[in-house]
């Protein structure tokens, strides 16, 4: 079995429901192609934070009432009329048992990104403390965005812009790769005053909305999107003044 073949079955093995000779051509597959692998092993992974992390509902006292108030005998005359109202009745609860499982499907998908961004926040926050630290902010110092751009670009598998604010007080001073929620990211490194500002910046794969600027370990947070991007300004300025220069930023040098 090829990747070509697995990848339509892989959520089908995840839940039981392949057949023997099936289940044991995608498990020798799995176990000898790290990128089939990896999607079985997040397929359950979600599962499992969906079950520990998203609320589970019972069934309301009123509904187990109806269930069992059903008619378990029906005269002969009007079986017809009775039938008919029992493919209503069945047919309105399985849309509804519908309408719950896309309702707790948004619920849950919403969780696990907003955990997802918390933990991207709390990562950021603590390479930028470990750079200061380290005295390891800069991999390549230029304040030339024509420098820095094709730096970045050649060690990553996406472009990111690199945009110059140097008349509106900050200066570009160069750029580093930080390795965050299991992937390589872009951190430009910008000055303003005697502020330093790490701006993480990565593809937007969401349509989740920009968090709130927030305060971790001391340091201040504001993340925003555009230009087909998602950056996360980390620094000890303001919280005003961040959110400002990060929503500036992501719209571009001509908005």
């Amino acid at each position: 079995m090829n990747c070509h073949e697995a990848a339509p079955l892989i959520s089908a093995f995840a839940d039981g429901e392949i057949d023997r000779v099936q289940s044991r051509d995608i498990k020798t597959h799995l176990e000898g192609c790290p990128d089939c692998g990896k999607k079985h092993r997040d397929i359950l992974d979600l599962r499992s934070r969906l079950r520990a992390e998203v609320p589970y509902f019972t069934a309301p006292p009123a509904l187990r009432a109806r269930i069992g108030d059903l008619p378990r005998t029906t005269p002969t005359r009007s079986a017809d009329r009775v039938e008919r109202g029992r493919w209503r009745w069945l047919l309105s609860g399985a849309l509804a048992g519908c309408a719950a499982t896309v309702l707790a499907w948004i619920v849950g998908t919403s969780v696990l990104t907003w955990r997802a961004n918390e933990d991207f926040v709390a990562q950021a926050v603590q390479a930028h403390v470990r750079a200061a630290l380290n005295n390891h902010l800069i991999e390549v110092a230029s304040s030339d965005q024509h420098t820095v751009k094709p730096w970045l670009s050649a060690r990553l598998d996406y472009s990111p812009p690199v945009p110059d604010l140097s008349r509106d007080g900050f200066t570009l001073t160069g750029a580093r790769l930080e390795y965050l929620a299991g992937r390589s990211v872009a951190t430009l490194v910008y000055r303003y005053r005697d502020h330093t500002i790490d701006v993480f910046v990565r593809p937007e794969s969401s349509g989740a909305p920009p968090s709130a600027p927030r305060t971790v370990r001391g340091f201040n947070a504001a993340h925003a999107t555009g230009s087909g991007m998602s950056w996360l300004a980390v620094s000890d300025l303001n919280p005003e003044a961040l959110a400002g220069f990060v929503g500036r930023i992501a719209r571009g040098p001509d908005q």
